[in-house]
């Protein structure tokens, strides 16, 4: 997971949407209906969104010219509004728009900021499901702020999160709001396409061209989206109780990383022993074709069914990778099939996904990063900064965009769940994590929803205990440590985590 810095593009690089395109002839009118909410108010990206309507599916259709190397895509949309609107917009920067249809009727569109606005002939009534079509050209290399795209000498892949799948596909652009998902991938002869979910069919064209269809079986949200196109190959295995494991891997660099894809059985059998059977049809690794410190900058991303890596990274021993793995792979329960309800719910993602690396970690016998071979002993060191990380970064449930990525979040998440457990025993931490997933699995959860199952499995109200460790500014006492101490805090202490050329690099402790 990773955040780049948020800013509002320059107008040249909007492409043909920066201006009002008359494709209807008239707006409805004020007294017709409202333009309804353009965001969805997310505490952390404010501009984010749209509370107007819901999607419920996303159906896209790209074409990658190898000559050019930009994308001809068409995003069809079903949505179903939420109250009357007489304008709706939808998320989308750097795209150049040459059609919008509402119901397969022209619609009026105009680029504001970071959002297509749309204006129908007529209102739509409350409650109604409609169709949006939005036919437009992209550039994977176009220097846009944010971008999920990722060019690669064969192609691109992407890495929306958490604020860029509106460059690669004009969509509702939050968490919160989960839709299916099918992307049709026209590529020329050499070249793969590869999406989330499962592969439906594959067309040879006719001209040298072939079109591959994938279609998700559970709903993803945009932030983890994949879509990629190189010079690949697919391997397959088999995974715990017949799940199909599928890799997606650069042709050149197979071999080579071959036994780092041979980890993600046992992986799987691991982390379903604690968390359930793994939430999706199929699991897999995408060893990104650029290892440039430019392309993107983090370790591993968990688009849905198919998680990003540098292949670089992989190309290391079992012991230097297994961890952060472990990382990436518990995220397809904490962040995926249950997503965060707002950014400032990040830390259920990254803290489970920190907890659970670092169990796998110490239970194997491998010491991290700080030389610490215990999970007592790592969280015996983040007590120590806790105060600090909080003056820093805020508390653990309450982040800024500028400090969404912070370690805060991963390992001051992971103590949370460490106190969590010395609270309430590991049978019961065990059951309140089991009923979470299952209770919020293919929708998307808060911190209060989380904190509502601890009480109730635990049969005591927890909101006082975790609200002090969640929200606190400062750190609460460690259950069954009284000894633990807090280091003061000092102005002179930097930030928990390292920045270089104005980007936020990984702060996981799995690494």
């Amino acid at each position: 997971m990773r955040y780049r810095t948020r800013v509002t593009a320059p107008a040249a690089l909007l492409g043909s949407v920066a201006a009002l395109t008359a494709a209807a002839p008239a707006h409805a009118g004020p007294e017709t209906g409202t333009p309804g909410p353009e965001t969805l108010g997310d505490p952390v990206f404010p501009g984010l969104g749209n509370d107007g309507y819901r999607v419920s599916s996303y159906d896209l259709d790209l074409a990658y010219d190898a000559t050019t190397r930009l994308v001809d895509a068409t995003a069809t949309l079903t949505i179903t509004t939420s109250h009357e609107l007489s304008r709706l917009s939808l998320d989308a920067l750097g795209l150049d728009v040459r059609e919008v249809l509402l119901d397969g009727v022209p619609a009026a569109r105009e680029q504001a900021g970071e959002k297509l606005r749309i204006t129908p002939a007529a209102p739509l009534a409350a409650r109604t499901t409609a169709t949006v079509t939005v036919t437009y050209t992209a550039d994977p290399r176009a220097a846009l702020t944010p971008t999920a795209w990722v060019p690669t000498p064969d192609g691109f892949a992407v890495c929306p999160q958490p604020d860029a799948a509106h460059t690669v596909f004009p969509c509702n652009d939050h968490p919160s709001d989960k839709a299916d998902f099918s992307c049709r991938i026209t590529v020329p002869a050499g070249l793969k396409g590869v999406a989330s979910g499962h592969l439906v069919d594959v067309e040879d064209l006719g001209d040298g061209r072939t079109a591959y269809r994938y279609r998700s079986r559970e709903p993803i949200a945009t932030e983890v989206v994949q879509i990629t196109v190189g010079d690949y190959v697919i391997r397959e295995r088999q995974g715990p109780h017949g799940l199909p494991l599928r890799d997606v891997v650069p042709a050149a660099r197979a071999a080579a990383l071959e036994p780092a894809l041979a980890l993600t059985p046992n992986l799987v059998s691991w982390i379903e022993q604690r968390l359930g059977a793994f939430p999706f049809e199929t699991y897999g690794l995408l060893p990104c074709n650029n290892d440039a410190s430019n392309a993107f900058d983090f370790t591993g991303l968990e688009t849905q069914t198919l998680t990003l890596y540098k292949p670089n990274f992989l190309l290391q021993a079992e012991r230097s990778i297994g961890s952060h793995m472990m990382h990436e792979l518990v995220h397809s329960y904490f962040g995926n099939s249950v997503s965060p309800a707002t950014w400032s719910d990040l830390w259920l993602n990254e803290g489970h996904a920190d907890f659970y690396g670092l169990l796998y970690r110490y239970e194997r016998g491998w010491a991290d990063s700080l030389g610490l071979t215990t999970m007592e002993a790592r969280m015996k060191d983040t007590y120590a900064r806790g105060d600090q990380w909080r003056r820093t970064s805020g508390p653990v449930a309450a982040p800024s965009a500028a400090d969404l990525f912070d370690s805060q979040r991963y390992l001051g998440g992971v103590l949370v769940l460490y106190a969590l457990r010395r609270q309430v025993g590991e049978t019961v931490f065990a059951a309140i994590e089991s009923t979470f997933l299952e209770r919020f699995r293919n929708a998307s959860a808060s911190t209060d929803d989380y904190i509502a199952v601890a009480s109730e499995v635990s049969g005591a109200d927890q909101s006082g205990f975790l609200g002090d460790w969640l929200y606190g500014t400062k750190t609460p006492r460690m259950p069954g440590h009284p000894d633990w101490t807090v280091t003061p805090v000092s102005s002179a202490l930097r930030r928990p985590q390292n920045r270089t050329d104005g980007h936020w690099h990984d702060n996981s402790a799995t690494l």
